[in-house]
């Protein structure tokens, strides 16, 4: 019972407690500032759960890439560490900036580690994630490396499954798409 009241008042503070764009939200910075997602309002956002120890790993690289190159039109990607899937981000929030830092020379903003799914889900991805808030985005992510697309207003635009690589066709189209709005 009390994990159905926790998972309840979690959902009701994403969802009605002014979560109606993405800029709603705080979270930690990975070295444990709080960092509000609004620094990022008037951007083109690409929001993608991560891992260090996950066979999509690599697309840290590929992230990295499309920040490099959009950044000065106005993307930012966000990384969120998730250790939700087959504890394939077991590291403490330094551990993962390091790793980022220096096997991917990750640069682009990166959080601290939370919950993309189940009872501890982080308010954010409740939001993504459920139907009453976005339909045509929602449900429960299936792994590491899910991305979000975000409007310039914070509206999600777009979701990627793992599979999607991040300089995909698809991707960079839907990218440039918002870029231009």
């Amino acid at each position: 019972m009390r994990q159905l009241l926790i998972a309840v008042a979690v959902f009701a503070c994403a969802c009605f407690a002014g979560g109606t764009s993405v800029y709603d939200f705080t979270l930690n910075s990975i070295t444990g500032q709080p960092a509000p997602i609004s620094t990022y309002k008037g951007k083109v956002l690409l929001m993608v759960n991560v891992a260090s120890k996950c066979g999509f790993t690599p697309q840290y690289e590929a992230l990295e890439g499309l920040y490099e190159k959009y950044k000065g039109q106005g993307l930012v990607v966000l990384g969120f560490p998730a250790n939700n899937f087959l504890s394939q981000e077991p590291g403490t929030n330094t551990e993962i900036k390091d790793f980022c830092e220096r096997t991917y020379h990750v640069k682009f903003p990166m959080y601290g580690k939370i919950s993309v799914k189940g009872d501890d889900k982080a308010p954010l991805y409740h939001y993504l994630t459920e139907k009453q808030t976005n339909p045509t985005t929602s449900g429960e992510i299936k792994w590491n490396f899910t991305k979000f697309l975000v409007s310039k207003d914070g509206k999600i635009l777009a979701r990627f499954e793992p599979a999607v690589k991040p300089d995909s066709p698809e991707v960079i189209a839907a990218i440039e798409t918002a870029l231009k709005q």
